[in-house]
């Protein structure tokens, strides 16, 4: 056994004790943060944390190794103190948008308790978990009239966070203006842009302007704070509730049948336990292949040959290699059968990359 093989056996072995040793200690950390809730204390205890660093810090006798123990001190204390966090306060949500977004309407029917965290944008929503500022980030995918959300998808690819729920929100499109205003009163439109795509043929015919803003709900609260009864928002009931405006007309999309699924990020892949798949599972995998003939082909060759459906094909360019491209499959079954860990093996070995970057169900909201 090389000098390499016997420090990597070492360190597995190692690290299986330190994985039980750790749930231990987060299962104490959880008594500390019902006693701190039943007792009105803070999460955070500074006396506390520099005692236990200056005494455990002398259990290590290497002075050199000492000093990177206090900061695996540090950080397993900051751990602790987002899990007793999360168990006081509720699971931290990020989202793009405001209040009444319809990213924030998913989180909330996914996560009724949460504490939803406003964002600016996609990316910044996602690496707010990456970071572990949230638990989970609730991001839109795919959308029924505008199809998927290459910034997502990208994420996806190149993120290191997983997939692991699944909604598919019905998108209703309304109307709405501060107090006194009329349909013949409105004389433009703010919304985001794929909104008013969404309900291009509804302000055609009333011959209103428009102008794109970067999210709906932040376009009713616009309209909220300039209190003018030329100016309407297309958003969301929920929207208009939050901002107390009018609904002049419901449902003004060109479609009906609107939908955008949302997807649930976390830090940790979601383990689809069971030996037999069920109706409702599906898995998404992102992969690059060989330029060369029949390399894709052979690739979707191998998933349909393990018995698993696709559902969903994409393509989409790599940033930092030109004319390259990355691949994106949803298809239904569960990834943790006999065959489904066969079929990774295979691709493992045929694609250039290959991430399992997400195991799910779909909750379809009514």
């Amino acid at each position: 056994m090389s000098k390499l093989e016997q420090a990597r056996k070492i360190i597995n072995e190692v690290d299986a004790e330190m994985a039980a040793l750790f749930e231990k200690r987060m299962m104490a950390a959880q008594l500390v943060a019902e006693y701190k809730r039943e007792n009105g204390l803070s999460i955070f205890d500074s006396a506390r944390e520099a005692e236990v660093i200056k005494k455990n810090s002398q259990y290590i006798e290497n002075d050199t190794i000492r000093e990177y123990y206090v900061q695996f001190l540090k950080d397993t204390m900051s751990i602790s103190r987002s899990y007793q966090s999360r168990l006081n306060e509720g699971v931290r949500v990020a989202y793009n948008g405001v209040p009444g977004a319809y990213a924030y309407i998913a989180a909330k029917k996914m996560f009724p308790e949460c504490v939803p965290v406003s964002y600016k944008d996609f990316q910044s929503a996602y690496e707010s978990v990456e970071r572990g500022e949230c638990d989970i980030a609730v991001l839109p995918i795919e959308n029924s009239y505008a199809g998927d959300v290459g910034i997502v998808m990208d994420l996806i690819f190149s993120g290191s966070l997983y997939v692991n729920q699944v909604i598919e929100l019905p998108i209703v499109h309304n109307l709405m203006a501060c107090k006194g205003a009329t349909l013949d009163s409105v004389k433009k439109v703010i919304s985001h842009p794929q909104a008013l795509s969404q309900c291009a043929e509804f302000l055609q015919k009333r011959g209103y302007d428009s102008e794109a803003f970067a999210n709906t709900a932040v376009s009713a609260q616009y309209v909220k704070e300039a209190n003018d009864v030329t100016l309407g928002a297309i958003a969301s009931e929920e929207t208009a509730n939050i901002f107390d405006l009018e609904i002049l007309e419901s449902n003004v999309n060109t479609s009906r049948s609107n939908t955008t699924r949302f997807a649930a990020f976390s830090r940790s892949q979601n383990a689809q336990s069971t030996e037999k798949s069920k109706m409702n599972d599906h898995f998404i995998l992102t992969f690059t292949v060989k330029n060369e003939a029949g390399a894709l082909a052979k690739t979707l060759d191998i998933i349909g040959a393990h018995g698993f459906n696709m559902r969903n094909l994409r393509s989409r360019p790599m940033k930092e290699l030109l004319w390259s491209y990355y691949f994106y499959i949803e298809a239904d079954g569960n990834i943790n059968t006999r065959d489904g860990k066969e079929m990774l093996r295979i691709l493992g070995a045929t694609c250039d990359r290959l991430k399992l970057a997400g195991t799910y169900s779909t909750y379809v909201e009514k």
